[in-house]
């Protein structure tokens, strides 16, 4: 399996945890997302990812919800990015902590 997981989505809001905004990662990546969690994951469902939005790279966890998973869109890489609420974002993450491969 190829480390990188490669999708598009739109900024969704959820009230949750700051920073509420959220990419929906697509159903198609779940499987693969929950395999790595076996290894990866801290618990709390949470399953850490380093991602790449824009020219950003940044860590953080995703959030199970509904069966699949929200990335948590920070304020840095919205600001770095100039994107927002219900813009559509490339992303490009894998399942781990930083320098981990």
């Amino acid at each position: 399996m190829d480390p990188d997981i490669v999708f598009e989505a739109v900024i969704i809001e959820w009230r949750g945890p700051a920073p509420f905004l959220f990419a929906a990662v697509p159903d198609e990546h779940v499987g693969a997302i929950r395999h790595a969690a076996m290894t990866e994951s801290y618990g709390w469902g949470v399953v850490p990812v380093v991602a790449i939005v824009g020219d950003s790279e940044f860590a953080t966890s995703l959030f199970p919800r509904d069966g699949g998973y929200l990335l948590p869109v920070k304020v840095a890489v919205q600001k770095s990015a100039r994107v927002g609420l219900g813009d559509r974002i490339h992303v490009r993450m894998r399942v781990g902590r930083p320098g981990r491969r």
